[in-house]
This record gives C-alpha cells, sequence and structure tokens, in this order.
C-alpha cells in the first residue's frame, strides 16, 4: 500500500486569534486528515515543544503531521514528514535524511518544476499560490486555478493547491484536478474551526 496523502492540509498559523495547538484540536476532531506545522516566527525550542505536542495529538486521532521547511524538527519531533520550498533542503537530501517512510511535498508552480521534484523524490506537490493571499509574504503572483489544472495534468503524484482558498473556491480548484487543498485563514482564522473544517472537507468530497 502506498502512503496516504490526504485531501485536505490544515496549516497552522502564528498570527490567528486561537494558539495553533487550539486551532488542531479543533481541525483533527472535526476529521483533518492532515496537519502542517507552519510557525517561522518561533525560536528553535519553541518550534519543537509546539510541533512535539501538535504530533501527539496527531497521533491520538490517526492524521498525518508535516513540518512546513524543518527537516530537523521533523526528525526530532517524529513528525510524519516535511513540506519544502524552493529556498529548503532539497527533496532528495530530505529523503536521505527521513527515509523512505516519510511523506515529503515539495512546492512546485509550473509543470517543468513539479515533475523535476517529482524525480527527486516527491510524494505530492503544494502548488500556488492559486490566489492571492495575506498568510504569507513575499509570495509570487498567483497562477490561478489554470496554473493548478497544468500541473495536476504533468505529474502523477498528488497536487495540493494552496494560497488563498476559502470554502467558496473550493469547487473551483477541485474541478482543476487537484486532489486537495491547503488552507491557513479558512480554518485558523475562522469563528468556528471545527465547522470550518467539517465544511472543507465535505466540499471537497463534493467536488472530486
Amino acid at each position: 500500500m502506498g502512503k496516504v496523502i490526504g485531501r485536505l492540509q490544515v496549516l497552522t498559523d502564528l498570527d490567528a486569534p486561537l494558539h495553533p495547538l487550539d486551532v488542531v484540536n479543533a481541525a483533527v476532531a472535526a476529521g483533518a486528515p492532515v496537519i502542517q506545522i507552519r510557525a517561522k516566527a518561533l525560536d528553535d525550542r519553541a518550534l519543537l515543544a509546539l510541533s512535539e505536542a501538535i504530533v501527539a495529538r496527531c497521533r491520538e486521532t490517526g492524521a498525518t503531521c508535516l513540518i512546513d521547511d524543518r527537516v530537523d524538527i521533523a526528525l526530532a519531533c517524529g513528525a510524519d514528514g516535511v513540506h519544502l520550498g524552493d529556498r529548503d533542503l532539497p527533496v532528495a537530501v530530505a529523503r536521505r535524511l527521513l527515509g523512505p517512510a516519510a511523506i515529503i511535498g515539495a512546492t512546485a508552480r509550473d509543470p517543468e518544476s513539479g515533475q523535476a521534484l517529482v524525480r527527486a523524490g516527491a510524494d505530492y506537490l503544494g502548488v500556488g499560490p492559486t490566489y492571492a493571499t495575506t498568510t504569507k509574504d513575499g509570495l509570487p503572483d498567483p497562477i490561478g486555478p489554470s496554473g493548478v489544472a497544468a500541473v495536476a495534468a504533468a505529474v502523477e503524484v498528488p497536487v495540493i493547491a494552496i494560497a488563498g482558498i476559502s470554502l467558496a473556491r473550493v469547487p473551483e480548484v477541485m474541478a482543476t484536478g487537484a486532489h486537495g487543498v491547503a488552507v491557513v485563514g479558512a480554518v485558523s482564522r475562522a469563528d468556528d474551526p471545527r465547522q470550518a473544517t467539517v465544511d472543507l472537507l465535505a466540499a471537497i468530497e463534493a467536488g472530486r
């Protein structure tokens, strides 16, 4: 059996009103299959402590836990894998460090880079920015649903669309052939993160 890549990734957000662990508790209680820990502003010890707590919660619920960028933190806290950007360790290096069982995702914005990352060993691709977003600075221009579709058509691994994805945009994104979506504000900044997760999962399932 191959690695199971969940269709909804919920990313943590240090700037959200709720503590990341509270958001994670709500999301996994609602059935979120994947949590990605993004906490760039934390020092290493604080990031490790947060990651250990979230990994423990994911273990209790069967959710997959990935660490954004940091292969060392993923190793230290026993996470299921990492998501790597273009300035992080190369996929092949992360694979050597984490081993064959780890889930390694990588960021792509066009078919050529996506295919290269898959050849290097990426298990899935995070594709975007799909839409404009305020939760991460310094991103390139959005590629739109058509850009996501182009990558999805060019690779055999799951494509997870990311950036600016709201509940209302899920049908349009799923119509591209994407495997699923990754969200930040749609859950972390929702009035009710648990219900937001339920609604997103239903919309993803309806769009398959």
